[in-house]
């Protein structure tokens, strides 16, 4: 998606999308990657791999990987970066996979939508993936077509996930001619990461309870709001007015 036509002064909110369990199930397809990326770097195969449903980035995952593993601390700094290439390698080759697998969550693209169409929100994606691996999830299901994924944060960025908040507002505020702040941001999560990333990032938090996390542990981290799913577009709409005081 290209920037629409909106200008700077017309922009008055910054809607952060996270990907995983909010928008998207992809199943086995990132953990496939990651153990075929680690046998192709290490040479042997992994025993353990991540957690599922933690939202912990990408490169920070890599490393626990190799550690869970029995990878020697320096030799690991050494292969982590063989890795990054790697496992976005192998997640491509497994696009139609992906395709096949994968799973929109209920509401989801209408919710998408449904931001899209609002002309002062700018709606991208804050995530723990890698880009590469988060641009292929976005076209495999159309919604690249409702988010400015140029402007977006991602674990190539940084694998510090609260940092990607300020990459975004600063990706958006050059594109769209506009100052983003926690006070006119809004992350749309469903981990206990999606909300740590809100709170020390510095963005509200439209918690949803579509991942591992139950709803009342969301509201326990600090959600500003928690929906039990996205699909009624609605309400999500209103509560980022109401977070955003652009009602």
């Amino acid at each position: 998606m290209t920037a629409p036509a909106t200008s700077g002064g017309d922009v008055r909110a910054l809607v952060l999308w996270d990907i995983d369990r909010t928008l998207v199930y992809v199943g086995e397809v990132d953990r496939t990657a990651y153990r075929e990326a680690f046998a192709e770097v290490v040479g042997r195969p992994a025993e353990r791999l991540p957690a599922k449903g933690t939202g912990v980035t990408m490169p920070l995952a890599i490393r626990g990987l190799l550690a869970d593993n029995g990878v020697p601390e320096r030799e690991a700094e050494e292969l982590l970066p063989r890795m990054l290439v790697a496992v976005p390698l192998h997640f491509a080759a497994r696009t139609d996979e992906v395709r096949r697998l994968g799973t929109v969550l209920p509401g989801a693209m209408g919710a998408l939508k449904a931001v899209a169409a609002e002309p002062d929100l700018v709606a991208t994606v804050l995530t723990g993936n890698l880009e590469p691996n988060a641009r292929i999830k976005l076209g495999v299901f159309g919604m690249d077509r409702y988010v400015d994924a140029g402007v977006g944060g991602y674990s190539s960025d940084d694998a510090h996930r609260p940092a990607l908040v300020a990459v975004a507002q600063r990706r958006a505020g050059e594109r769209y001619e506009s100052t983003f702040h926690k006070g006119n941001t809004v992350i749309v999560g469903d981990s206990l990461e999606d909300v740590r990333t809100g709170l020390e990032g510095g963005a509200h938090v439209v918690a949803v309870a579509s991942g591992t996390t139950p709803a009342d542990r969301l509201a326990e981290a600090g959600a500003d709001v928690v929906l039990p799913d996205l699909t009624d577009s609605g309400r999500l709409i209103q509560e980022i007015r109401v977070l955003t005081d652009t009602a």
